[in-house]
């Protein structure tokens, strides 16, 4: 059997020596034809593009599962029959730095012979044949509007913070006989992926991190299945599964969906909301970091923006400050019970003028919880309740859907902001002290 054939099927067990001399025996022509041959070596059954009359083919995959690596090598292959192709991540920076840059990209699956030209200020790769692909982010669905393409690739399409970004990519894809569009990502139960899963011109592809388990490091393995096998985030993450909601979490999504709005009306108040962690280690929770606003003549309140991550302490503050110049917020709020005067300190030592409250908690996170989940199913004119999102907020919202506290489960640090920033703005808390 051929190295090709040998390496195609992992049903081997040879020497180094044996693989020495198989390579040895190789032109460098031929290491090259091998190293790139996506569809005849290195991609497994589920990555290889489908037949079929489909516009969609939706790779719901696990962490790890190669998601990228298809679409970047799905872009290659089409790049040869047709000239204009659109990419969209989720972020401008995910789109440069996972779609094109990075290790599974565009630019890093591309034999020297062929590697595209990439102009980052023109939004845009130029093969040698003069195909082109079109870089787009999902947060300004306008640069969407407008632009057609043969085909295109949408990147972590489930976090996409505006659903209008797919709808414009959808109308645009209108060229040739059979417009098509790749969609990698990992799956979350929002009405988007429910829907087009659901249509009848999708190709549903659906694998989990551990299909591609030969190509991940064995720590990488141990790690994630010792913290999250069995759990539902686990399912999500590396099972790919669309989770249902949680039976005792306060709130359904649904009940979420049916509070999206795309736009903010005029705010009358903005606070930016922290529920710090103690620590910054790659395995530390997340801090809290939530925008939210109250409408100026409907007294709504809107979810604006989820800037939460693993920060170290000057980089939670650093994003706070930053979230409270870029919403022209009035106020940072902290809780003292997890940090104390340690937040305040931190703030004041990157800008000693920004407003702050820090909020002391003498109830249980349920109790303080149940009033603004209260307020998302309290009608006001209309089908809505009285809070809104402005687009989605994946990972905010997982929390929120998942969350079961009457169960035991530990509060999550992005609600805990959230019902911070509410509290603030529609409910009246006394257990407060600001300094400005």
């Amino acid at each position: 059997m051929e190295l090709r054939e040998l390496i195609k099927s992992k049903d081997y067990d040879f020497s180094a020596n044996e693989i020495s001399l198989a390579i040895n025996s190789l032109s460098v022509d031929d290491i090259d034809a091998l190293a790139y041959d996506w569809r005849g070596v290195w991609a497994r059954e589920k990555q290889i593009l489908p037949p079929g009359n489909w516009f969609v083919w939706f790779i719901c995959g696990g962490r790890g599962f190669g998601k990228t690596r298809t679409g970047a090598e799905t872009t290659r292959i089409w790049k040869n029959d047709y000239p204009i192709i659109h990419l969209v991540g989720e972020t401008a920076a995910d789109a440069r730095d996972v779609m094109i840059e990075g290790e599974s990209g565009i630019l890093a699956t591309s034999p020297k012979d062929d590697r595209p030209l990439y102009e980052p200020s023109k939004r845009r790769i130029t093969w040698k044949n003069g195909a082109i692909a079109n870089v787009f982010s999902a947060e300004d669905p306008d640069q969407l509007r407008g632009p057609h393409c043969y085909k295109a690739w949408a990147d972590e399409l489930a976090k996409w913070r505006y659903p209008d970004a797919w709808d414009q990519l959808v109308l645009g894809a209108q060229l040739g006989d059979n417009p098509q569009i790749i969609v990698t990502t990992t799956p979350r139960p929002t009405k988007l992926i429910k829907d087009l899963i659901a249509e009848s011109d999708t190709h549903l592809t659906s694998g989990t991190t551990f299909e591609n388990q030969a190509n991940l490091s064995k720590k990488f393995i141990e790690k994630i299945t010792s913290k999250y096998e069995g759990t539902r985030l686990g399912n999500q993450e590396l099972l790919a599964k669309i989770l249902e909601d949680v039976e005792g979490a306060l709130w359904k999504m649904a009940l979420i969906e049916s509070n999206r709005v795309k736009k903010a009306p005029d705010l009358k108040r903005i606070v930016v909301a922290i529920d710090p962690a103690v620590s910054s280690k790659k395995t530390s929770d997340e801090t809290g970091i939530v925008v939210c606003g109250l409408g100026l003549h409907d007294n709504i309140g809107y979810v604006l923006d989820d800037r939460s991550g693993i920060y170290t302490p000057n980089g939670w503050a650093k994003a706070a400050i930053d979230a409270y110049y870029d919403f022209e917020a009035d106020l940072i709020i902290g809780e003292v019970n997890n940090g104390g005067d340690m937040i305040e300190n931190t703030l004041r030592s990157l800008d000693a003028s920004i407003p702050y409250k820090s909020v002391f908690a003498t109830r249980g996170k349920l109790t303080r919880a149940e009033p603004i989940h209260a307020l998302y199913e309290q009608k006001q004119g209309g089908e809505q309740g009285r809070i809104r999102h402005v687009g989605i907020f994946a990972g905010l919202e997982t929390q929120m859907t998942t969350w079961d506290a009457k169960a035991g489960d530990k509060s999550p640090d992005r609600v805990d902001a959230l019902v911070w920033a509410f509290t603030e703005l529609m409910i009246k808390n006394t257990n407060t002290n600001v300094w400005c």
